[in-house]
């Protein structure tokens, strides 16, 4: 499942620099996530790091729109940092 940025924002600029896999940026008014990069830090930490670092609760949820198993985001993440292994 990829995450997503709600209305809640309030732009801090925490989440952005610790994705791993560059999935946040700014968006017309908030940051938003791309759900073809977020992997919801499988295979970097246990759990997602914009979560942890965002002051609003509950401001990063699951989108949705991108439902993946887990099964499906480490697939995602290997081809993202190993398909030249593959």
């Amino acid at each position: 499942m990829a995450l997503l940025i709600t209305e809640r924002c309030i732009n801090c600029d925490m989440c952005e620099p610790e994705c791993p896999n560059e999935a946040i940026s700014m968006g017309d008014s908030i940051y938003e996530i791309n759900p073809d990069l977020c992997t919801e830090c499988v295979g970097h930490y246990d759990k997602p790091t914009c979560q942890s670092v965002c002051p609003i609760t509950n401001t990063i949820i699951i989108d949705p729109e991108h439902t993946e198993t887990q099964e499906m985001l480490w697939d995602k993440f290997v081809l993202m940092y190993h398909a030249d292994k593959i």
